[in-house]
């Protein structure tokens, strides 16, 4: 079990329009997973995504998998 504290983080690509999400990669290596909140309710809940999920995820949105346009 980790003591240690999520440091949130809002991505630099954020165009600060108050519709980020935050994450805290900090606790990857000793939990596993990588919480992920919404900037605008920080005392709101946070999902767990497994280190190799949010991975995957932040790969797809490189490459465009995701784009509607």
């Amino acid at each position: 079990m980790t003591t240690e504290s999520p440091r949130w983080y809002t991505s630099s690509y954020s165009n600060n329009g108050g519709d980020c999400v935050q994450v805290a990669t900090n606790l990857a290596a000793s939990t596993g997973t990588i919480p992920v909140r919404d900037s605008k309710r920080p005392s709101g809940p946070a999902l767990g995504l497994r280190a190799d999920v949010y991975t995957a995820f932040v790969t797809g949105i490189k490459d465009g998998r995701f784009d509607t346009v």
